[in-house]
């Protein structure tokens, strides 16, 4: 059981042992991204276990294609599997903890793990960030010392952990005495800079009948540990902005001090970047998140909805965090921060606070999938990590390990209500490892979100349907249930691991200058990759270059047939009837062979990539 102030947590007690060191450089990592809920149960069966070993006791069977669509066969079995993903569906910290060795002979060294945190015991938050607890981990999940022990685990293989936090808000702790905007039989409170009255703390059941103050466990025993909200620090009325949820996301100061949702906003402090006064919860946070630190050896955090920060009180928990962690031996703790509102706000938060990475900044998630389906320009993705009218340098200088590169992800707000995996449609599945291929050896930290490497193919009106279970369950992938998808002899998941050990022994691969390539279908006419119309079927290269040492890479967006180009190489790295070799392709043929250097456009190689496939050569 987790202490019940946070003045009581012996952070001192915890520094005196050997810490995980921090990487040498972060763009050299590979992040895997999973809802801890939706990973494992620790059930399944017909897998590996972390030392490659077949698992034979359990009760959940490998998932096989005649599996798909068992659990909505009837539109009762469909209603339940829908209201299924809408709860806790069974995932825990053990169950990950088993799967370590998936991750890594994948080739994950980092793993982000959704918040393990204490929820409301009221309402299924199955996604952790509707906080009650700030110092336990939530019994769903498991113990906080089954977060330890995964860590460890993660460690022992060579794997890294990241957690989620959150800074901004609680979960729906209290309720509120609306008195204005009527809403059906009571009163909306949502934002207009007023405050508002509050009724009082929720108990257990979610019944505001707890004062909203201190709360005192003579009078009101059963207040721990399921009611109100802990530790005892944060049960001050002063915790709390009180100005009811956002109604209008870009407005400032409504993004700031207005409620996420039914999620409760705490006041951070007050005043600009450089001369911010941090307040009594934001410096009761900061203890919190070093405690976990200390206790767990946790590697990084990826800060929820930053945006919804003041950039003073990102800037103060960012420089206490740094600090404790180095004073670990952890030099180069990582965080993470989720900044939405585009370009211009996550690189000026970036830099104005010192947070280490940015998510996703802006398009690069919708530019990278539909680059590889075919239907945006090459140079409109590439072109996102070169020279910019915004930063004003080389941006590879900062986005090489500035910001952390997906696709798909748990919420997809690019997408408004019609949320959809890469793969939900058919050309998805066929260019699954041509986007994973993209993310993983172009600019930026590359982040799998979990099932990706599987063809998870989740799609809806509802972040449900993205974030199946891996493990099975009573939600599973693929309309199914009871059936997991750990499975590493699938085409995409081998092809992947191959890709990412191709990654990690060439550095250029990881840290190396980036260029969009000219190509040519005679060898003579030498242009940029296009569009035609309304799509684009073809080569699409790419150059990493590092030192003097260039690695061409290649994708080709055509499902339907192998691509031929003469494609551009660095002139002056490269003597003309030199080779270059093929050292992967999606075609194991291929593998091996070289193509000669040729005077064309400078210098110039004639490349063949096989349809839906990717290559690479040195």
């Amino acid at each position: 059981m987790s202490e019940r102030r946070l003045i009581d947590v012996d952070i001192a007690g915890l520094r005196g042992r050997e810490f995980f060191p921090s990487p040498e450089a972060w763009e050299d990592e590979v992040l895997y991204f999973l809802m801890l809920d939706r990973f494992s149960d620790g059930r399944e069966i017909g897998y590996r276990d972390n030392d490659g070993r077949p698992v034979t006791t359990g009760t959940t069977t490998l998932f096989q294609p005649a599996d798909a669509g068992n659990g909505v066969r009837t539109e009762q079995d469909a209603q339940r599997w829908r209201e299924a993903g809408g709860r806790f569906v069974g995932g825990t910290l053990k169950g990950l903890t088993s799967k370590i060795g998936y991750l890594a002979r994948l080739g994950a060294t980092a793993i982000w793990v959704s918040p393990v945190f204490k929820q409301v015991a009221f309402k299924d938050t199955y996604h952790g960030y509707g906080i009650q607890n700030f110092l336990d981990v939530d019994p769903h999940f498991g113990s906080r010392e089954d977060l330890r022990e995964m860590v460890a685990t993660a460690h022992a293989h060579g794997v890294r952990v990241i957690l989620d936090i959150i800074l901004n808000h609680t979960g729906d702790v209290f309720a509120y005495d609306a008195d204005r905007y009527p809403a059906g039989t009571g009163f909306d409170p949502r934002w207009d800079g007023g405050l508002y009255r509050v009724l009082g703390f929720r108990d257990k059941n979610g019944v505001p009948r707890l004062p909203f103050a201190r709360v005192n466990l003579d009078a009101e025993p059963e207040a721990w540990p399921d009611a109100a909200v802990w530790p005892a620090e944060f049960q001050d009325a002063g915790v709390f902005t009180r100005k009811g949820r956002i109604d209008n996301w870009d407005y400032d100061p409504e993004f700031l001090d207005g409620d996420f949702f039914d999620l409760k906003n705490i006041t951070l402090g007050d005043g600009g970047a450089d001369d911010y006064t941090p307040s009594a919860a934001l410096v009761h946070l900061s203890k919190v998140y070093q405690f976990w630190i200390a206790y767990a050896d946790v590697d990084g955090f990826r800060v929820d909805t930053v945006k919804h920060m003041d950039l003073g009180a990102t800037r103060y928990f960012t420089s206490v965090i740094h600090e404790f962690a180095e004073s670990l031996g952890k030099n180069r703790f990582y965080l993470i921060g989720e900044i939405t509102g585009g370009r211009d706000r996550a690189y000026r938060t970036l830099e104005v606070t010192g947070v280490d990475a940015a998510l996703g900044i802006d398009d690069i998630p919708d530019k990278l999938e539909y680059l590889v389906k075919g239907y945006r320009q090459p140079a409109a993705y590439f072109d996102l990590f070169r020279n910019s009218l915004l930063v004003q340098k080389d941006s590879h200088v900062w986005f090489k390990d500035k910001v952390v590169t997906l696709y798909d992800d748990h919420d997809q707000v690019r997408k408004g209500e019609d949320k959809a995996r890469f793969c939900a449609d058919r050309e998805g599945s066929a260019l699954a490892l041509n986007a994973l291929a993209l993310n993983a050896t172009t600019l930026g930290i590359p982040c799998i979100y979990y099932g990706s490497e599987q063809c998870f193919d989740g799609h809806g009106g509802s972040d449900r349907y993205i974030r199946e279970a891996m493990f099975g369950g009573e939600f599973g992938a693929f309309g199914s249930r009871q059936r997991h998808c750990f499975d590493e002899t699938g085409r995409v998941y081998g092809e992947l691991a191959k890709v990412l050990a191709l990654r990690r022994e060439k550095i250029a691969l990881r840290r190396g200058r980036q260029y969009l390539r000219q190509i040519s279908g005679d060898g003579v006419s030498f242009g940029l990759p296009e569009m035609v119309g309304d799509q684009i079927r073809s080569v699409v290269p790419w150059s990493r270059i590092f030192a003097d040492h260039e690695i061409v890479l290649a994708i080709n967006t055509d499902a339907a047939a192998a691509r031929t180009a003469w494609v551009t190489i660095d002139s002056g790295l490269h003597a003309e009837n030199a080779a270059l070799t093929c050292v992967y392709s999606t075609d194991a043929a291929q593998i091996g062979q070289a193509v000669k250097v040729e005077a064309r456009n400078g210098k110039a190689v004639r490349l063949t990539v096989p349809a839906a496939g990717f290559v690479v050569y040195e």
